[in-house]
This record gives C-alpha cells, structure tokens and sequence, in this order.
C-alpha cells in the first residue's frame, strides 16, 4: 500500500498553466463551448485559483494557485454519494466510477476545495484533436461528474512495467500529467509513505500547509508557502 501524495512549491509557481493544458490532454477533457464558459461551466480537473490572505482593512495578498483534487484521506465526497460512485480505492486515491454516477451532485456540494465538475454537454473535441485522445482515459458521457484521478491510469501502466521487469515500484515511475509538464517544477509527486521520497521530504518544511486544513479532511496535497505564507514550523 501507498499514500500517494503531491507537494507544489509556490515560490516556483508561475501560474504559467502548463499543468493545466497537460491534464486536459492526458485525460480527454473536452474544450468548453463559449456558452458554457459564460456560464461558468469550463470544465477543468486541476484549476488556478485566486488565494491569498488579508483581513479587515488589510491589503490582501493574492496569487494564483494550482488546486487539484485533494484526495483526502478522509474526504466528505464518499459519505454523500447514494449509489458508491466515488470511493477510496487501495492505492488510497479517491476515485470516480463514471458508470456509476447519476449526475446528483451531492460529491460537488460536499467537497470543500471546488474540484469537482459537472460535464454539461455532450463530449466534443474538433478536428484534429478528436485524433490524438488518449486509449488508456475514457470519454465520459454528459450528465456525470468529473474530477483529477492523479492520471491514475499512469498507476495502472507503472504498475505493469514494475512486474515485468520483477522488481517494486520506484520513485518517478509513476507521476501525473501536470507533474510531468510543470516547467519551473514547483510539482513533486510520490508516495508520502517512504521515507525517502521526495515529497515526505519536502512535507516536513516549515513552508508546508495544506487548504482547510481545520476541516479534518487531510488532504494529500500539500503546499509551500511563498514570502510570509503557509503553516507554522
């Protein structure tokens, strides 16, 4: 068993969006229609978020930071859904069983960080984009939710090479689409289980925070501060 977990360093953030671009190809994520982006329905797994911080008459401090799916270890999302459709699996990833899903959206209501979305529309993709989906990510059907897997098929894909080549998994076997493409690589990605990875390394800095973290969800993306932000040591 793993805990696999992401660390994103925000004094090496740019917000230049790559991760952005790499996950919607990796996973077949159609572009959005005009109409649906006025509407606020852009569909997206890993997004740029405005956060920052600033009360009363403070000047707040903003910036743009990547928001994946925290797949927490205890995340409020499994506990709504009335037919099991999202659930933790035993590599300790919350998961979406799209044939499953009814379109109820209680995950979306329950889910604290906004990472879950609705697919509105039918899938559409124009030529010649339709040419270049990936085989190992299905096409989800409009009227379910979707959300970041961690590209959860790379899993499946290390998994295979491992056994063949007869020893365990290695760290950087397995890494994410936006982990991949991050060009300044403010993204780490392992499993927080071993001690020797780079991200438990990089959890025990005294820049280290997680969002909500007063929710009790834990999740297991954790981030370092930039400037004055982030947790105490």
């Amino acid at each position: 068993m793993a805990r696999w977990g992401m660390v994103i360093d925000l004094d090496r953030c740019n917000a230049c969006q790559a991760c952005v671009v790499a996950c919607q190809v990796e996973n077949n994520i159609p572009p959005p229609s005009a109409a649906n982006s006025a509407r606020g329905r852009a569909l997206a797994w890993i997004r740029l978020v405005p956060f920052g911080k600033g009360e009363g008459g403070e000047k707040p401090s903003l910036r743009l930071i990547p928001v994946p799916c925290m797949h927490c270890e205890h995340p409020p999302c499994t506990k709504v859904c009335p037919v099991q459709a999202t659930q933790v699996g035993d590599d300790g990833l919350v998961g979406q069983v799209y044939a499953r899903c009814i379109g109820c959206r209680y995950c979306t209501t329950a889910c604290p960080y906004t990472v879950r979305q609705f697919n509105w529309e039918r899938p559409a993709f124009p030529e010649p984009m339709e040419d270049g989906l990936s085989p190992d990510v299905s096409v989800r059907p409009r009227g379910v939710v979707e959300k970041c897997s961690f590209c959860h098929h790379r899993l499946q894909n290390a998994k295979d090479a491992a056994r063949f080549a007869g020893r365990p998994l290695r760290e950087g076997d397995y890494v994410p689409a936006c982990v991949e493409s991050c060009p300044p690589g403010a993204m780490a990605f392992g499993d927080f289980d071993d001690p020797r990875s780079t991200v438990s390394r990089l959890a025990k800095s005294h820049r280290a925070f997680k969002l909500l973290e007063e929710l009790g969800t834990h999740p297991k993306v954790i981030y370092l501060s930039k400037g004055e932000w982030g947790g105490e040591s």
